[in-house]
């Protein structure tokens, strides 16, 4: 099937009556998110009420034609499987769990090339990006990367220019970090793309308040949002968190942030509950936990790259802190352990 010739960004003015449906793919991958989903969806389908047009059509795919389990048990019915025949205007892809294997489907791959060669509008939602990058379609462009990704969506994909802000629109592609953010994504790019009151009207309808802005960061909470962001302890972190291959003493810490030992180990007690070299270890841990489960890397490279010498020491570590050995944690699966991140806390003021 050829698709249409309408191009996003020279769409005719809707309220002329001059514009036919804009044709979605929404293509969904096993253990989706289901928030994703509606966040995608809904303002496409507040935009067909409030103008009383068919200003949008979507389908939902699957890689087979089979429903899709999300990551939250429910599953989704869809009306197709991707076919090399079809052709659409925009095709999203949403993932979230387990999204590593799919990289490898050259069907996929093929597919969303063949969109691309179409001039379709591209959309990754939050793994989904990663999709896009297998198939090479966001080689040299920005990629919002959701920040537990990030790591070993650098490392598998250099080629693309990886982001930890809340979402992208950038030349025919659309990239978010997920959950929230796709609202965000969606309701811009129907401002920049459709109409910017209609997309505002959709966004009072949602009760979004302001669009935050792509650039925004996406971890607003822990040390950046707190009195000790640009502070001695936040340089602390920043030290630890640029030298996890390399790690560095706490003596070098301190010193470089001009604090004794004693007085770093002080404030990390206060605002993390750990010592600095618990919070290090953290640190490497979570890096390791994800270059581990989102990468090919072999486990010696794992601990290499997160400061482990020894790899006796690194699996005994592991195994301690997610009660398996690293060789057994390689898959980014609901089941799989969890790496919780360590937060900060307010110090209690004295009564």
């Amino acid at each position: 099937m050829k698709p249409s010739s309408a191009r996003i960004e020279n769409l005719p003015d809707w309220r002329k009556g001059e514009v036919a449906a804009l044709r979605v793919a929404v293509l969904l991958l096993p253990s989706f998110s289901n928030l994703g989903l509606a966040a995608v969806v809904e303002p496409l389908a507040i935009a067909n009420w409030l103008t009383q047009r068919q200003l949008f059509e979507w389908t939902l795919l699957s890689l087979d034609g089979q429903p899709v389990q999300a990551s939250n048990g429910l599953s989704s019915s869809v009306s197709d499987a991707i076919r090399a025949d079809q052709g659409f205007d925009v095709c999203l892809v949403i993932a979230s769990f387990d999204v590593h294997k799919h990289s490898r489907n050259q069907a996929l791959k093929s597919w969303l090339r063949k969109q691309a060669l179409f001039g379709a509008v591209l959309m990754g939602v939050e793994t989904g990006t990663e999709l896009l990058a297998a198939a090479g379609v966001l080689d040299g462009y920005e990629a919002a990367v959701h920040w537990d990704n990030l790591q070993g969506f650098q490392e598998s994909y250099p080629r693309v220019q990886a982001r930890t802000q809340l979402y992208t629109l950038e030349r025919q592609r659309l990239t978010c970090a997920g959950a929230t953010s796709t609202l965000d994504m969606m309701i811009s790019w129907l401002g920049q793309s459709i109409d910017s009151d209609l997309a505002r009207e959709i966004a009072m309808h949602l009760l979004m308040g302001e669009v935050r802005q792509p650039a925004d960061n996406q971890r607003d909470g822990g040390l950046t949002n707190t009195k000790l962001y640009g502070g001695k302890m936040r340089r602390a972190v920043l030290l630890m968190e640029q030298a996890l291959e390399e790690p560095l003493d706490c003596e070098a810490i301190a010193s470089q942030v001009g604090l004794s030992r004693r007085q770093l180990e002080r404030q990390f007690k206060q605002h993390t509950g750990l010592s600095p070299l618990k919070y290090y270890i953290t640190l490497r841990l979570a890096r390791a936990h994800s270059l581990l489960q989102q990468t090919q890397l072999s486990v010696a490279q794992v601990a290499a790259c997160s400061g482990f010498g020894s790899l006796e020491h690194f699996s005994r570590t592991y195994r301690a802190k997610f009660g398996c050995p690293p060789s057994e944690d390689r898959s980014q699966v609901w089941t799989a352990p969890v790496m919780r991140q360590p937060l900060t806390k307010e110090p209690r003021q004295a009564s």
